[in-house]
């Protein structure tokens, strides 16, 4: 009875009293909690700052449908800016070679290197390295990576140390690679990882987006200039129609159209025959230039070696001139072509022949009053 009483006893001294303080509160789950708060606002931040690069590039992709040089000017700025890197560059991929397109924060030494120095996919280097393997290459301090030969040899012009670098893919094929540094050994977290992918697959959107772009408006081009071209010929047929023998009417639509599709100021046409062209027509002709026309119609081919017309009797090809300043005609003072350049303000020239079972029968000239070359395609329609 005694021992079952000291035990008793004893559970009861050793049992916590019923009115003893309470300990004091544990405050770490507090601390806690505020460090999760700080992280959620840290994270939403960066989330925000991620939204609103992407908007910005989306943005420089809508307005820039052609050209592609400010979209990755906007998308290598924010993806250095939002990875806290240093440097960043969009290197586009030809087929053969590395060539850089966008850099951002970059020294103009360190861009003449790069420019000068193409990169080929392999292992030599960062960027290389992910073209080559189609995948993200994540190096922690390349001066540690041996097969790193293209940074080692950039190590006198400036000293990298944590790399990253994308694939930009279509498909399996490559397009190009983006690539940043940090100047210290700092690893990217997984989130800059992801975030450099992300720019890669929206860096190949934008090229492939101002192809097909590119293409169309190319397309809608060559309608326009078919429709043209259908259009001038129905005109043609229509005054032929409408008055037959009578070629003048004729040679003035001819000549209407041709000024109109190859946006010229004035044009002549000459009919030729016995080594000589007969002026036939003229259209918005200066009234000096006309007036002397007017008087000495015929121009005769042996009296004026240096005249353009004399060049399309030995080639009866299209005879294309950038300036008539710069031409021998003008230089050594000759009459006619002194008259055409100072009298009616011709520079761009044109000449076109009108051949019949390929002999010469005659040509359409046509003037510019400004140094404005003529384009392949305006030639192509003038001569069709």
């Amino acid at each position: 009875m005694r021992r079952r009483g000291k035990e008793a006893k004893q559970r009861y001294k050793t049992s916590p009293r019923r009115n003893a303080p309470k300990a004091a509160p544990n405050r770490r789950p507090i601390a806690n909690s505020n460090e999760k708060i700080e992280l959620l606002e840290r994270r939403l931040n960066e989330s925000l700052e991620q939204q609103k690069a992407t908007s910005e590039v989306l943005q420089a992709i809508s307005q820039s449908a052609f050209d592609l040089q400010s979209v990755f000017d906007t998308m290598v700025e924010n993806v250095v800016r939002l990875c806290e890197a240093e440097r960043g560059y969009i290197f586009r991929f030809d087929g053969k070679l590395l060539r850089l397109a966008a850099s951002y924060n970059v020294g103009p030494e360190v861009k003449e290197y790069i420019h000068r120095n193409p990169i080929t996919p392999g292992r030599h280097s960062i960027a290389a390295r992910a073209a080559f393997e189609r995948r993200t290459v994540h190096i922690a301090d390349v001066q540690r990576d041996p097969e790193a030969s293209y940074a080692h040899a950039m190590r006198n012009i400036e000293l990298f140390r944590t790399v990253l670098a994308a694939p930009m893919l279509k498909g399996d094929d490559l397009v190009g690679a983006i690539l940043i540094y940090r100047l210290e050994v700092k690893p990217f977290n997984d989130r800059q990882v992801a975030l450099v992918e992300t720019f890669a697959s929206q860096a190949v959107i934008a090229i492939e987006n101002t192809r097909l772009l590119n293409e169309l408006h190319q397309r809608t081009d060559d309608l326009t200039e078919a429709l043209e071209q259908q259009t001038a010929t129905s005109e043609v047929l229509k005054v032929i129609s409408s008055s037959p023998g009578e070629l003048e009417p004729v040679f003035n639509a001819m000549l209407e159209n041709a000024t109109r599709i190859c946006e010229a100021k004035f044009a002549n046409l000459f009919l030729y025959e016995n080594n000589s062209f007969r002026i036939a027509a003229q259209l918005n002709a200066p009234p000096a230039y006309a007036e002397r026309w007017r008087r000495q119609p015929i121009l005769t081919v042996s009296d004026n070696p240096l005249n353009p017309l004399t060049r399309l009797v030995a080639t009866k090809s299209v005879v294309a001139i950038t300036d008539l300043m710069a031409e021998r005609g003008y230089i050594d003072r000759d009459p006619r072509f002194v008259a055409l350049v100072e009298s009616a303000g011709a520079r761009s020239h044109l000449v076109v022949p009108m051949l019949k079972e390929g002999e010469l029968v005659g040509a359409i000239v046509i003037y510019r009053q400004e140094v404005r070359p003529f384009t392949e395609k305006q030639i192509e329609l003038a001569v069709c």
